[in-house]
């Protein structure tokens, strides 16, 4: 199932929808009907969305064009929420899940009072965002591989003060950390290389091929964070990485052979997978 999004209030300086769509086509009905008909399933809601995001009846027109020509939603609309905030995306960068809030749930959960916070393979940098707003005033760096997400994840790291690295893994990031990190999120890709082409195709066709493939069994850069982990978390600091069901007896070895204190946590609502490492 697609993100759902609360839906923002009309700002006072522009049209609300009812106003927009009184003067001009196309109206909601007929917005609805044309995502309905390009098989969006949930053609009443993205409607909602639509609507509220677009400041024109021009601006209108080409969004509807753009979802109806297969662009994921949230590109459409420049943002994806992400537990209550707003996250920026952009063409290219991989657009947060709803899943991987239940990776933040248990982060927060293990070190309520964290200090330096590390979003690794990043994205646009959702993860570090949501900690940061959580936690109090924390340090939070992120690093990502693509050039694209590490443009997206500065922008919505900004506030927080967060800084924002590019490279591969733990190369990127400052060796002042070493040792350091409370909570290491590392949302990796995990996707088994034989399996890409059979993701849906907002994934496969808009998302890069470096945040979504995993290798053979899906699990290689797992095996490279769990293993380097340990050097940079401080004593108690957890590792935490998304993963599914099957390949989850796999990850939870990888940590336990970096010598990690290792569970899995799993929300059935979210169908989500969380294997949680922390050093002793």
């Amino acid at each position: 199932m697609p993100p759902t999004f609360p839906a923002s209030p009309t700002p006072a300086s522009s049209p609300a929808p009812s106003a927009l769509f009184s003067a001009c086509l196309p109206s909601r009905d007929a917005v609805v009907a044309a995502l309905r008909a390009a098989g969006c399933v949930f053609a009443e809601d993205e409607a909602a969305l639509i609507l509220t995001t677009a400041r024109t009846a021009a601006d209108l027109t080409a969004l509807v064009g753009r979802r109806v020509g297969g662009l994921p939603l949230e590109l459409v609309l420049g943002w994806a929420e992400f537990r209550g905030l707003r996250i920026a995306v952009a063409p290219g960068v991989f657009v947060p899940r709803r899943r991987t809030e239940f990776l933040v749930s248990e982060a927060l959960a293990h070190a309520p009072h964290a200090n330096v916070v590390v979003d690794l393979c990043c994205g646009s940098g959702a993860v570090g965002a949501a900690l940061a707003a959580a936690l109090d005033r924390p340090e939070v760096h992120a690093a990502d591989v693509d050039p694209a997400a590490v443009r997206c994840a500065r922008g919505n790291l900004a506030d927080a003060g967060g800084r924002v690295y590019a490279g591969d893994l733990f190369d990127a990031l400052p060796d002042a950390l070493r040792g350091r990190v409370d909570i290491l999120a590392a949302n990796v890709p995990y996707v088994p290389t034989g399996e890409v082409a059979l993701l849906p195709a907002e994934a496969r066709d808009h998302e890069p091929l470096v945040a979504l493939d995993g290798g053979t069994d899906g699990l290689d850069v797992l095996r490279r964070v769990a293993a380097a982990a340990p050097g940079w978390l401080a004593p108690g600091g957890c590792l935490l990485v998304e993963t599914s069901e099957r390949q989850a007896p796999d990850a939870v070895g990888a940590f336990t052979r970096a010598g990690l204190a290792t569970r899995l946590a799993v929300c059935e609502e979210l169908y989500a997978h969380v294997v949680i490492g922390v050093r002793d």
